[in-house]
């Protein structure tokens, strides 16, 4: 598409073949044929029922369902009810999610102006926004949505709030002058405007050059379709453990119902053995324990200021390795503030200002009384710049109203963007005063004296040099410089801009949007973390990076770069020399997606702040989308997996903590999970292997995988974070929760319940008794046994270490588990329904016993492993100290 912000006025017009008469009936009708409806696109969505069922493409739930028909076949009611009730829980469960996470178009969509108002047949008319076309003259005053993309024709001081699209809050002042420049960044386009962006000054009349999808804001639109939402390295690594398990469940129980056929078993009571295996081999209720934990988290969060949109989100956040953070309002405090200030030859801080100067003071009239902003209770009203020199004043004990009262204005110039001043005339001391404030550059060459301590003298070549080098200084290090001058006018009259010259110059005030106190400490967590923080801006690259380096994020050998640079690179370029930047300035949407792939081509996990519009694709693209929610727009919201309620960089830095916590958390819940169904696939294989009677009904196995093992794992998913995570490196993409130590933890502490079951199940076989009296004793030690087991998975550490009563969770659910599984083998009706017998003191006390010994165990050896980790440390400490006295 032709570019129009370097094509003058007459030659743009002459392209569409329209006058400022606008287009002709016959035009519009033609343009309408040719370009469409001025709308966004709609991708046509799944229906209630095509994501429900895609719900059941998981290769485990298959195995469940098959499980299920197979015991509705042999009349097993109790199992196949539980069976079937968890699949379709989770597969509402998993429908909900999905229809709550799409919804970013119908944001943009809203953001479209209704109406808008155009010049066709040299008539002004409203007309429906979507019925705009390219070539129509678009009318544009101050609080209209601009219903189009187009190119300024006729302008009178048009200020333009382009936050949505390029992430900064200032309002863009608007020229109708052609950029003689073939590539301009969005925020630079100066005589153009965009679709969604807000008038908030001024008039216009603008020639629309693009409408619908090839508009800047339909671009974005394309984007987001185009961008497919990333996994969390948690549901790549539970994927890939379901399908691999999955595997492995199927081939055994191939196996199991062989051998049961071989023996000569009926084909029913084959397929149940086999049924029951896979039962005992599928931890039903492990996406239900991932769901709360994750919520959990969510809440904990949400005190702290993140609400959480998506649950996967929670754990992605601890395995993040990259945060590309916004630079106005995240960063920083959005707000603009008085830093240093040149006066009467001097350099000073803003807040060192002294009314006893006479210098000073003036300074300080001339930026209260000059300004149109006010400042009163916490509401603050009028441009940034202004609203900072109010704010100065406040801290010197100013009141603008009070001064504004005392001496009022009694004629103005206002501020045009072509001439960069504003003047106002006062009465001040009965001398007729026109103060003035505005750009260096326009304003040092209408100066003629200088206002200093000794006096008014004539300005010197020295004086200006000193000015010119002060200004450039302030401006190197990102701050924005404003110059302030005065004039007597022999009596009052209304000002005409012939009076806006032989100024006596007074001083110069810069200002800046200062980082938050909190970023600097953040940022320094995030790097002590392994995680390396990103600047991407829509500002300019000075700004950025002076405040990059104040806060830490531009160190030594990193670079600073703009969005037209990306645009020279390749990806290969760019990926390759990805590393050393930290910070990016004038980015288009496209650079940010661009910039969040490269990473991730790298292996990864990137993590994208945005407010605007323009982020909401690569807050998509990004495997954690963070929104701000006081600044951000509801497409933003909508494409985030998170949400900041305070817009702070520090919160997202406590997030990635809270999210290695509930990680290592969900790890200790599967484990537990894994472990215990490990001990129940060693005692049906070897029952099998051995041709002993059933060790297990489906209905034991069923209820300690959905009650027994659940209360545990939940309570485990609870557990208090240690303090020393953000010391460790983030995980890799790639990195499995299946690692070979964990499979070997699972696999002996699996083995040790195992081995005590099938000694309790060859005990409740003695002479004596029935098949029946062995199989509730297996079971009653299984179940007890896991619930024992759950004080061994809160951690790495002993429960010594961890603290004894350090979750009272895992004291609740182990409670909570004694009373149901003494209720199964005490209540008569639940005997029955649970397919257990009645046993003696003895066998009952014989129990316990076999169950707690898979725990002392695993305790003991815990509490070795941390004597001798300890003796270590103790050693490497001392071995220090030595070689520092040595030294000294």
């Amino acid at each position: 598409m032709k570019s129009y912000f370097n094509t003058n006025v007459e030659d743009s017009l002459k392209d569409f073949n329209v006058t400022k008469d606008g287009l002709t009936s016959q035009q519009v009708t033609e343009s309408l044929t040719k370009h469409g409806l001025n709308a966004l696109n709609e991708k046509k969505k799944q229906t209630v029922i095509q994501v429900f069922l895609s719900q059941f493409k998981d290769l485990l739930v298959f195995i469940l369902i098959i499980a299920g028909i197979i015991s509705m076949m042999s009349h097993n009611v109790e199992s196949t009810l539980v069976i079937f009730a968890v699949i379709i829980l989770n597969a509402i469960l998993g429908t909900v999610q999905h229809f709550k996470a799409e919804q970013s178009l119908d944001s943009l969509k809203a953001l479209s102006s209704p109406s808008a108002k155009v010049i066709r047949d040299g008539a002004k008319i409203e007309i429906d926004s979507k019925n705009v076309v390219p070539g129509d003259i678009l009318i544009l005053e101050a609080g209209d949505l601009v219903a189009a993309d187009g190119r300024i024709i006729e302008n009178y001081s048009l200020q333009v709030n382009e936050s949505s699209l390029t992430g900064e809050s200032l309002s863009v002042d608007k020229t109708t002058e052609m950029i003689d420049k073939e590539e301009v960044a969005l925020g630079d386009q100066k005589n153009m405007v965009f679709s969604g962006s807000l008038v908030t000054y001024g008039r216009a009349l603008v020639l629309v050059t693009s409408t619908g999808m090839k508009t800047e804001i339909g671009k974005i639109a394309t984007l987001m379709e185009e961008t497919q939402e990333k996994k969390t390295p948690l549901q790549v690594s539970l994927d890939d453990f379901s399908k691999k398990l999955a595997f492995i469940i199927l081939a055994i129980c191939v196996v199991v119902f062989g051998l049961s056929l071989y023996r000569k078993m009926d084909v029913l009571d084959s397929l149940m053995f086999a049924v029951a295996l896979a039962v005992a081999a599928i931890p039903e209720a492990l996406s239900s324990i991932v769901t709360i934990v994750l919520a959990l988290g969510t809440q904990k969060m949400a005190k702290e200021n993140a609400i959480i949109k998506k649950l996967k989100a929670v754990e992605g956040l601890g395995s993040v390795s990259i945060i590309c953070s916004d630079k106005t309002g995240t960063l920083t405090q959005n707000k603009m503030t008085v830093k240093k200030v040149y006066v009467d030859g001097k350099l000073i801080d803003g807040e060192s200002l002294s009314l006893d100067d006479n210098v000073q003071a003036y300074l300080l009239k001339n930026s209260i009384l000059c300004n149109d902003s006010t400042s009163q209770d916490g509401k603050e009203i009028g441009d940034p710049t202004e609203v900072a020199l109010v704010n100065l004043g406040h801290k010197l004990s100013i009141d603008e109203l009070r001064l504004r009262g005392d001496i009022s204005r009694l004629a103005e110039i206002p501020f045009d963007s072509d001439r960069k001043l504003m003047s106002t005339l006062h009465n001040i001391d009965n001398k007729n005063i026109m103060f003035t404030k505005g750009a260096l550059d326009v304003m040092l060459d209408r100066v003629k004296y200088i206002m200093t301590s000794e006096g008014i003298k004539e300005i010197s070549y020295e004086d200006k040099q000193n000015i010119i080098i002060t200004n450039k200084e302030l401006s190197e290090n990102g701050l924005r410089v404003l110059a302030f001058g005065y004039k007597e006018l022999s009596e009052v009259r209304d000002l005409t801009l012939n009076d806006e010259n032989n100024f006596t110059f007074i001083g110069l005030i810069s200002m800046i949007d200062p980082p938050r106190e909190e970023s600097k400490q953040a940022v320094a967590d995030c790097i002590r973390a392994g995680i390396k923080p990103i600047m991407i801006t829509g500002d300019h690259k000075i700004t950025a990076s002076a405040i990059a380096k104040e806060i830490g994020i531009l160190r030594d050998g990193d670079r600073a770069i703009e969005g037209l640079e990306i645009d020279k690179m390749n990806d290969e370029e760019l990926k390759n020399n990805i590393e050393h930047i930290s910070v990016y300035a004038r980015v288009s949407p496209e650079h940010k997606i661009r910039i969040v792939k490269a990473w991730q081509e790298k292996g990864e996990i990137v993590a994208m702040t945005g407010d605007g519009v323009n982020d909401a694709p690569a807050l998509k693209q990004a495997d954690i989308g963070i929104a701000m929610g006081i600044t951000g727009t509801e497409v933003s919201k909508d494409a985030a997996s998170m949400i900041l309620t305070d817009d702070n960089f520090a919160t997202i830095v406590k997030s990635v903590a809270n999210g290695r916590n509930v990680y290592n958390n969900i790890k200790n819940s599967i484990k537990f999970l894994l472990s215990g169904n490990t001990a129940g696939i060693i005692a049906v294989l070897y029952s099998s292997i051995m041709a002993l009677p059933m060790i297990f009904a489906p209905v034991h196995l069923l209820f300690m995988n959905l009650l027994t093992d659940s209360l545990p794992a939940i309570a485990i998913g609870m557990e208090k974070a240690n303090k020393g995570l953000l010391n460790e490196k983030p995980r890799g993409r790639s990195e499995s929760i299946l690692t070979k130590d964990f499979l070997l933890g699972v696999g002996l502490e699996g083995l040790l319940i195992g081995v005590v079951t099938l000694v309790a199940f060859y005990m409740g076989g003695a002479k004596g008794t029935t098949p029946l009296t062995a199989s509730t004793m297996a079971f009653a030690t299984l179940c007890l046994a896991r619930l024992f087991h759950g004080f061994n998975c809160r951690g790495k550490n002993s429960i010594f270490r961890l603290g004894v009563f350090g979750n009272r969770y895992a004291w609740g659910a182990f409670g909570i588990g004694l009373i149901l599984l003494n209720s199964v083998l005490f209540v008569p009706f639940l005997q029955n329904l649970f397919q257990v017998e009645s046993l003696s003191l003895n066998q009952y006390g014989l129990i316990y016993l076999l169950a707690v010994i898979p725990t002392i165990i695993i305790q003991t050896v815990k509490v070795v492993k941390e004597n001798i980790a300890d003796r270590k440390e103790n050693v490497t400490i001392i071995e220090k100290e030595e070689k520092l006295e040595n030294i000294a």
